[in-house]
This record gives structure tokens, sequence and C-alpha cells, in this order.
């Protein structure tokens, strides 16, 4: 089955070369819902260990997988990259990499703005019965992918707004600051390993709030904040990433440091590293705090687009391939007092 995307560049439609396809589609299949065990077996730590080390750690499965044929197909700019690629000789070292992000990510002119923190695939969303985004509970479970016992934060997100970016194996693996503001809490919450490849994601149904994830509230309503109230930025571990490393860096990837309760993040700059595959990143907003980029909003709801998203959930959801950095959304303008 296809499954297509926007350029948000172009506004070209692309296709998806699924990674796994057969596979994932295997374990998510109706014939395997009474072999509940296999998709257990498949999403645990172990199994999900064991496929990232042949995957991306042994040097020579990289080369017997054909490394040099999938790196020519995956789209990768070589002259974005810190490093020489020719240091760069397993599929993990390659997936872990770092760019020139100040240079080829720029920051969006506008003066105040939230950015995408991934180069990713992006769908957007609200909790809301009112808003015409309304895709409530096809990506996760509201709350429990807060880690369900923390009800403070629950209710500070309540019919808010959310976006999902899922991230492909050749995409660039660090996320970076989607706001600037102050660390208000930080923890994981505990999960499986589940793929986030659509089909998984369309089967499962709410994969995100089942899978291990870090979860960081940052409060932007500080001085050189944002402006845009809480936000939490749910990062989602999927199959072959048991790891996210958080390396949170003021300039450039200088003096990288764990994430902690009272620490400031800056527009823009890197937070973690996934190691190494495909994951996904969950933004959470207060209701009526932000407006999504219309260009996104636009491109989510072309029919012509054939999206396994759309297909599952019976409403047109088209994902735009965005650039980390790039721009998600602008503050809206608080009702003045009456």
């Amino acid at each position: 089955m296809t499954h297509e995307y926007i350029v948000r560049e172009t506004g070209e439609i692309a296709r998806e070369r699924l990674v796994g396809d057969r596979t994932v589609r295997a374990l998510y299949s109706r014939k395997l819902e009474n072999a509940a065990w296999v998709s257990k077996l498949a999403s645990s730590r172990k199994v999900s260990e064991l496929l990232g080390y042949l995957n991306y750690d042994n040097r020579l499965s990289s080369r017997a997988s054909g490394m040099k044929r999938f790196l020519q197909k995956s789209g990768i700019d070589f002259s974005e990259l810190v490093d020489d690629p020719t240091s760069l000789d397993t599929a993990r070292q390659m997936f872990e990499r770092k760019i020139r992000y100040w240079e080829c990510r720029p920051l969006p002119s506008a003066s105040s703005c939230v950015v995408c923190p991934a180069d990713s695939r992006v769908a957007v969303g609200s909790m809301s019965a009112t808003s015409k985004l309304l895709i409530k509970e096809k990506f996760f479970a509201f709350p429990e992918l807060l880690g369900g016992p923390r009800g403070r934060w629950t209710r500070e997100f309540k019919d808010g707004d959310y976006a999902v970016f899922r991230l492909t194996p050749e995409k660039y693996h660090y996320t970076h600051a989607p706001v600037a503001g102050t660390v208000t809490d930080f923890y994981a919450v505990d999960g499986r390993y589940h793929s986030c490849n659509p089909n998984a994601t369309a089967k499962l149904i709410t994969p995100h709030s089942k899978n291990k994830r870090v979860v960081t509230i940052v409060d932007t309503d500080c001085a050189g904040g944002t402006n845009v109230g809480l936000v939490a930025m749910i990062e989602v571990v999927a199959l072959m990433i048991g790891q996210i490393d958080q390396r949170y860096s003021d300039y450039q990837y200088d003096d990288p440091r764990p994430i902690e309760k009272g620490m400031r993040l800056r527009l823009g700059a890197p937070k973690a590293l996934f190691r190494p595959g495909s994951s996904t990143v969950v933004l959470l907003f207060q209701r009526d705090r932000i407006r999504f980029a219309e260009d996104l909003v636009s491109n989510q709801q072309r029919s012509e687009v054939r999206s396994r998203y759309s297909k599952a959930f019976g409403q047109a959801l088209v994902e735009t391939d965005v650039a980390v950095r790039s721009l998600l959304a602008l503050p809206r303008k608080k009702r003045s007092a009456s």
C-alpha cells in the first residue's frame, strides 16, 4: 500500500519508501491479533536492541546490507555534515551525524514563533471538540501520553493543540528546542518499542502513548520566552531506538549537557539525540495559545494524496515533510478583557 506526503518547499506529492514495511505489516496484521505475544516480543527492549545492533552497529552487517546503496537512495546531503563523510563508516555513525544547522537550517524571520523540533514528517491536530483540526486519540491517548498520574499537566493541556513529528531512518536524528523558555518539569515514562511506521500507527492506534518516552515541560511565558504558554515536548522511542540522549547545547554542539528543571532553552538549539533509526516527537500546546502555519494545515487536508492515515482514520490526514527549525506555529493573540 502506498504512503504519500507533501514536500513543503515545493508543494509536490512524494511517495515514501517505507523501510521494513512488509515485516511491520505482518506484525500488526489482523492475522496476528490472536497472537499478541508476537507483537509484544517484537516491541520488547531486548529485540529492539538486537535489531539495532544488527542494523546500525555491526560493520559487517552495514556493508553486507548495502549501506552505500541505501545512502545513495536516501537523499542525504553530505555537504551539510560537520564531520568528514569518509569517517562515518557504519549506519549508526551516519544516522547520528551532526549537521551545520546554523547554516543549512536557518530559523524563521518571525520575532516570536514555534519551530519544528526535527527533520521529519508532521501532522497537526487539536484535542478540542470545537476545532476543525479535531483528530482526537488517533496518534495517542491523552492523558496517558503524559504518563497518566501527573494530573497537573493533564489539566494544563486539556483541549489543546498538538503536532506529531515522524522521523524516518535517513533523517538527521538530533531534536532541537521548538521554543525558548524555562524547563518546568522533566521525566521519563516506561513503555514498549513499537514501530512508528504509518501502518503500525494505523493498526495499533495510540502507539506513542504506549512506547517508552521522555517528557519535557517548558514554560515560555518568561523573559526572552516564546510567549505561547506551557509546551510539552515528548520524545518517543520506537523499534531499534533504545535510547534518547539528552544533549542540550547553547552553541552549536559544544558542551552538551542533560536537561534539568530550571534550565533555560534557546529556540532552535540542539536538545537530544535518538540512537538511532526512526522515532517520533509529539508537541502539546495549551488551548488557544498557538496557530499552526497555514501551509501545514492546508497540506493536511489534500484529499488527492494517498496517505495511510487518511484511509485508516476516515478523514484527510496528510503529512508534510519539514526541516528542523522551520516554522511550525505563531503565537495566538490573547483576547483583550472586555
